[in-house]
């Protein structure tokens, strides 16, 4: 991976600060920004901005600079952040870098493996200390310390998650925080429609390489839409970053702050499964799952136990919002190809990972992995051009109708609705026979059933029944698609524990006015 870059600015004109127009102003014409900014960095080549070569290019005329001046201040709509500008973002501390953030502000937040820690427990601490009001924090899941989703901070930051992660239920479920149900694949439209108006994007991003363009690397999600219409832009700049293909790119040109570190990803690295999830995995892996299938599955102990037990297919292909360790077992072995996709063939396709040190450096500067938007990855048509497709995902509570619980636990949220169901949709109108699958073990911890006769109060159906096709547990699998709400009573106590199938009898014809029978 690049090393740490050194950046050292000087400039005919001083850089300054608005604090009514937000944005820095940059010096960029009269030939002084190429000839006078110095580039230095370790190995010998400058990588803050761009080479001298693509500089001149930019700077070629006074007229051109001001309009692109005008478009990145605010007054026009952010290009895409991909191609040079005649411009270099300021260099700070973190402490300094946020700053910028006053009280009313609405942030973006770099997710999962890419989270911004150092930015965050900065942006805490500058909350508090200069008794910011009404700072609302919007992201998907983020790792890490959440110091600002803390009881003291209350009235200073307001917590926005489109997905919850274990270290914002807490706030969430007292109060102190929100959530958006939303598929995953519309929350770039939040912030393309200004239903969200960012001002601030926090953002982890690679070192810029000898053309000038850094990368998102294990996250690009949601990150890419964040950044096209946030009005400033921090980023992060960390060598543990992997540089990643795909849309994940960012010329250091669109940066308006950059803040040096170099400090290691959040890690999740593959849990140990317990027989119940072999067993799910293995019933999947056996019965379900075809050479030259394309999978998508999330993140989890089931998903990994369907990976482990593949070893034998062949031609196997993958499209999914997210992967983790597993996938880098199965290409290793051979199994993944990518060869009979549609979508990209030969390539593997994903939006983020999370998972171990192993994961982030198969990532970095691997041509075989294309990291795309979440808005193109979980198009649901898109996903059902390819081959087979076999979606695995993991649910709650069922019931007997085929109401899947995802994001809740009766009225305490869990999780988020994610792209569950973008993926479900796109297997199920697969034109040569996808398979939507959703696995869960058939009891709980406490060893009540999972199968119910009635969803908990308060809970949240993500999936619904006419959505359902593939349900699993460790007794089985069964396809409740086309199925009427009898037989699927009838095929649900099938796969339930044994223990609770008599009792879901009785309540399935109390709630039927019939026995449920195939």
């Amino acid at each position: 991976m690049a090393s740490v870059v050194s950046y050292k600015t000087t400039v005919g004109e001083k850089a300054t600060t608005s604090q009514t127009d937000r944005r820095p102003s940059y010096v960029m014409c009269n030939g002084k920004y190429c000839k006078e900014t110095q580039l230095t960095a370790k190995g010998g080549f400058g990588l803050n901005c761009l080479t001298e070569k693509i500089l001149k290019k930019l700077n070629n005329s006074e007229n051109r600079c001001k309009k692109v001046a005008s478009s990145v201040n605010g007054k026009k709509p952010r290009p895409e952040p991909f191609h040079p500008l005649p411009r270099a973002p300021i260099t700070s501390s973190a402490e300094d870098a946020v700053k910028v953030v006053k009280s009313g502000d609405n942030i973006f937040v770099h997710s999962a493996a890419a989270t911004p820690s150092k930015l965050l427990a900065a942006l805490a601490n500058h909350g508090k200390q200069n008794r910011l009001e009404r700072v609302t924090v919007c992201h998907i899941h983020i790792e890490g310390a959440m110091e600002y989703l803390k009881p003291e901070y209350s009235g200073i930051f307001r917590d926005n998650s489109f997905f919850i992660g274990a270290n914002a239920r807490e706030a969430v479920n007292t109060g102190r925080a929100d959530f958006v149900p939303i598929f995953l694949s519309e929350i770039p439209l939040l912030f393309h429609r200004k239903i969200i108006q960012l001002d601030v994007a926090l953002i982890n991003v690679s070192p810029p390489d000898q053309h000038g363009f850094c990368s998102f690397g294990p996250s690009v999600d949601v990150t890419r839409s964040a950044v096209k219409n946030a009005k400033y832009i921090i980023g992060q700049i960390n060598p543990k970053i992997p540089r990643t293909f795909g849309d994940g790119t960012i010329h250091v040109s669109h940066l308006d702050c950059i803040v040096n570190v170099d400090e290691e990803l959040p890690q999740r690295p593959p849990a140990k499964i317990n027989p119940i999830e072999n067993a799910i995995g293995r019933l999947i892996a056996d019965n379900l799952v075809d050479n030259g299938a394309t999978l998508q599955m999330g993140i989890g102990n089931i998903p990994d136990a369907v990976l482990s037990s593949l070893k034998s297919h062949t031609d196997l292909g993958i499209h999914s919002e997210m992967f983790s360790d597993g996938v880098v077992d199965l290409v290793e072995a051979g199994c993944i190809t990518n060869s009979q996709k549609k979508i990209l063939p030969g390539k593997i396709v994903g939006s983020f990972c999370l998972g171990s040190r192993r994961l982030y450096d198969f990532l970095d500067n691997n041509p075989f992995i294309v990291m795309g938007d979440v808005q193109w990855v979980n198009s649901s048509s898109l996903i059902a051009q390819n081959p087979k497709v076999t979606a695995i995902n993991s649910c709650i509570e069922i019931d007997l109708t085929g109401q899947v619980v995802s994001d809740s636990i009766g009225t305490r949220m869990f999780s988020g609705v994610g792209g569950q169901v973008d993926f479900l949709r796109g297997a199920a109108i697969c034109p040569d026979g996808g398979k939507p699958i959703l696995a869960l073990p058939s009891s709980t911890k406490k060893g009540e059933s999972k199968i119910v006769p009635f969803l908990k109060q308060g809970a949240g159906i993500v999936t619904t029944r006419a959505h359902v096709h593939y349900v699993v547990t460790e007794y089985g699998y069964t396809n409740l698609f086309g199925k009427n709400l009898r037989q699927r009573a009838f095929e649900l106590i099938r796969i339930a524990h044994p223990d609770h199938r008599e009792e879901l009898e009785k309540a399935a014809f109390e709630r039927l006015n019939c026995m449920p029978s195939p």
